[in-house]
C-alpha cells in the first residue's frame, strides 16, 4: 500500500486519564476508537503498525502492561503480527501547559530505564524508539537497554527546519532534550562501539507484516540489518559526515566487517563498500 509503519499512540491506557485529557464528543476522545486504530489498519491491508505511550500521564507500570496486552491482542488476532515498533516518550515541559510542568506520575530516570528493559525482554522482536525528548545523557544510558531506533537533528517548532533565524521556537509542541546535530549523534554512537544504520531496505523489499515477524522473531533479520547498516553508514560518511565522524565511523565499519564469518557474505559487503567509494549509491540487501 506504500505505507511503512502506521503509528497511532494510545498515549495512555488508563480510561479515566484518557477521558480527562481528550476532548469529549470527538473521535479523538473516543477511547475504543483510538485503541482499535491498528485493527482497522491491519484489516484493510496495512502490514506494520506501531504502538506508543506518553509515559507520565499515569503510572508507568499500568501503561507497560497496557502495551503488553495490546501486543498480545494483535499477535493473537493477526497470525503473530505484533507491533513493528513501540515508542517511548516521557511527558516534557511544554509552552503554556501547566499539566506537563509537574506531572503527578512523572517517571524517574531509573524507572524509565527499567520499563525500557522490561518491554525489550517481553517483546524482543519489536523496534523500540527513543525520541529526542530525552537528554543526550539519558539517551546514552538507555540505548544499550534495548533501544533500536532514535531520531537526531529533530526540530518540532513551526519552521524549525529552516534557518535558525526564521524558526519559531515559541511554537514548539514541547521541549527537546537532545538538540545535537545528526552528525554529532552518529559520531557518539560510533565512539560507543555501536553501528548506526540509516537503512530502509525492509520496507523497500517488502519485508513487512508476517514476513518481517518471521525474520524478527527468529533473529534472522540481523543477517540483513548488519550488512545494510555497514553500507548505509558508509554512504553517510562519504556524503555528509565531518572528519571526526568519518574517522569514528570507519573504525566501526572495520570492527563489524571483521565479525562477518561467512566468506560469501563478507565478499558482498566488501564489494558494496568498494562500489560506494567509486561513486555508486544505495547498496543494500
Amino acid at each position: 500500500m506504500g505505507i511503512g509503519t502506521y503509528q497511532v499512540f494510545q498515549e495512555t491506557y488508563h480510561h479515566e486519564t484518557y477521558r480527562k485529557l481528550h476532548p469529549a464528543d470527538t473521535v479523538k476522545g473516543h477511547y475504543r476508537w483510538r485503541l482499535y486504530c491498528h485493527d482497522r489498519a491491519l484489516d484493510v491491508g496495512v502490514d506494520d503498525v506501531g504502538l506508543g505511550v506518553l509515559f507520565g500521564l499515569y503510572d508507568w507500570r499500568f501503561e507497560a502492561m497496557g502495551l503488553l496486552y495490546h501486543t498480545i491482542h494483535l499477535e493473537e488476532k493477526y497470525n503473530g503480527v505484533g507491533p513493528h515498533t513501540i515508542s517511548f516518550s516521557r511527558i516534557k515541559p511544554a509552552l503554556n501547559t501547566p499539566y506537563a510542568s509537574n506531572p503527578e506520575y512523572a517517571v524517574s530516570d531509573a524507572d524509565f530505564k527499567k520499563l525500557v528493559a522490561v518491554i525489550r525482554l517481553a517483546i524482543p522482536y519489536t523496534g523500540m524508539i527513543l525520541t529526542a525528548r530525552e537528554s543526550a545523557e539519558v539517551r546514552k544510558e538507555v540505548i544499550p537497554l534495548g533501544i533500536s531506533q532514535i531520531d537526531a537533528g529533530s526540530r518540532i517548532g513551526v519552521g524549525g527546519y529552516q534557518e535558525a533565524s526564521n524558526a519559531m521556537p515559541d511554537k514548539e509542541q514541547f521541549q527537546l532534550g537532545d538538540t545535537r546535530s545528526l552528525d554529532e549523534v552518529i559520531r557518539e554512537i560510533c565512539l560507543e562501539g555501536h553501528i548506526p544504520s540509516l537503512c530502509t531496505a525492509c520496507y523497500r523489499k517488502g519485508r513487512t507484516g508476517e514476513h518481517f515477524m518471521g525474520l524478527g522473531k527468529s533473529s534472522f533479520v540481523r543477517n540483513f540489518c548488519m550488512l545494510n547498516a555497514i553500507c548505509t553508514l558508509k554512504e553517510y560518511l562519504l556524503d555528509y559526515a565531518g572528519p571526526e565522524t568519518r574517522k569514528a565511523g570507519e573504525a566501526v565499519i572495520a570492527k563489524y566487517l571483521a565479525e562477518i564469518g561467512d566468506a560469501q557474505t563478507k565478499a558482498f559487503v566488501e564489494q558494496a563498500l568498494i562500489n560506494l567509494e567509486n561513486g555508486a549509491r544505495d547498496q543494500y540487501l
